[in-house]
């Protein structure tokens, strides 16, 4: 019996470990909102010159894996990525000050959710989440910051918190923002939409996990997200 238990503990250990270093949560108990991850990388970063259009893009891990996978993407672009893998809306929302606010974009690109569905910091509601992004919203507005809310991946399954049947809250909560997006003239990019299966979960051919894309994920999505980047440009 006690053999049997410690094996358990030690494949959970295992796992967890195993999901740490395949950079699927950079979650810092003494820095919950992981304020720190990019500190030193905004006071690096130069002031934005006269002409200069800076976009920053705001997520999780599939935005962090963005630059990581397909770096040629941000290359000579006015692009700052400040994705971090395993945010939620809370945690977005207390650093986007600081990974936003304080590096002066013209526009904002958000693409998060998914790990709130997914119960990353515990159990929480469609309203929640909602309420989160449009903060950040309206505090991008406060700033004369313009806004692209990107909709949350298709996901059918998640495989570090299985069981939870994401597709269809998922679903709900993309008609959510693109609502918001509608009324409040805010472009509105849908991923979701031509990625799906027949089971709103990713199609394989552009993420392996149904959770993350690949290059080839990421490559379909770029020419999106610049329709509504220059959507967001655009708009006075």
């Amino acid at each position: 019996m006690k053999i049997t238990y410690l094996l358990s503990a030690f494949s959970i250990l295992f796992m967890v470990n195993l999901t740490d270093a395949n950079g699927q949560d950079n979650y810092d108990a003494n820095d919950w909102a992981n304020l720190r991850y990019y500190q030193a990388a905004n006071a690096m970063l130069p002031p934005a010159s006269a002409h200069e259009e800076r976009i920053v893009f705001m997520g999780n891990s599939i935005t962090e894996g963005w630059l990581k996978s397909d770096p040629s993407f941000f290359a000579g672009k006015p692009y700052v990525n400040r994705g971090i893998s395993g945010q939620t809306t809370p945690q977005m929302l207390i650093r986007f000050r600081q990974d936003v606010i304080d590096l002066h974009p013209t526009v904002v690109v958000l693409l998060a959710g998914t790990n709130d569905i997914a119960e990353n910091r515990g159990p929480t509601t469609l309203e929640a989440i909602y309420e989160n992004i449009i903060s950040m919203a309206e505090l991008a507005m406060v700033h004369d910051i313009r806004m692209v809310i990107c909709s949350v991946l298709p996901a059918h399954d998640y495989p570090w918190r299985p069981d939870l049947a994401p597709a269809e809250k998922i679903y709900a909560l993309n008609q959510m923002l693109s609502s918001y997006c509608q009324l409040a003239n805010i472009p509105y990019v849908d991923f979701h939409t031509p990625m799906s299966d027949q089971q709103k979960g990713l199609q394989k051919i552009y993420g392996e996990d149904g959770v993350h894309p690949n290059l080839t994920g990421y490559r379909f999505m770029e020419p999106l997200v610049e329709a509504g980047i220059a959507k967001a440009l655009k708009r006075k």
